[in-house]
């Protein structure tokens, strides 16, 4: 399966010129670590919760300042047609936790995480071991 299907969700977004404040809100109304920045439906670039507490508070810089301060600019994205291997493989490489998952136009489509990963393999490592499981048992 591609990326694009096991994980087409709805990706929280802000514009460049939206307010620290404003994206932190998101944040918290979406229950979510990070949100991409896009111009045109195209990631320009993502920002952490990690990003915003050391802008606001080791820096401070003024929750009403523009995120695009304080963004990660030339985001690492993956196509949706990839797969898991690919995306674990850009993670380990960017040293990443989050890649937005856009199509072939660079369009915004989903979002994969770390952790959305280390579920789905966990869940795919349970798999495996129940396979075999009457296997170990029989010896």
């Amino acid at each position: 399966m591609t990326l694009g299907q096991l994980f087409p969700r709805k990706v929280v977004t802000a514009k460049p010129k939206d307010s620290l404040a404003f994206v932190a809100g998101q944040m918290q109304e979406h229950n979510v670590g990070a949100v991409v920045v896009t111009e045109n439906d195209r990631p320009v670039g993502i920002v952490t919760d990690r990003d915003l507490a050391l802008a606001m508070g080791a820096r401070a810089v003024s929750p009403q300042a523009p995120v695009e301060k304080v963004m990660t600019g030339n985001v690492r994205t993956i196509l949706a047609e990839e797969g898991v291997f690919t995306a674990t493989r850009h993670m380990r490489d960017y040293e990443v936790r989050r890649l937005p998952v856009v199509d072939a136009e660079g369009r915004l489509v989903g979002i994969v995480t770390l952790d959305d990963l280390l579920r789905l393999l966990g869940r795919e490592q349970y798999n495996l071991a129940e396979g075999i499981k009457h296997e170990v048992e029989v010896r």
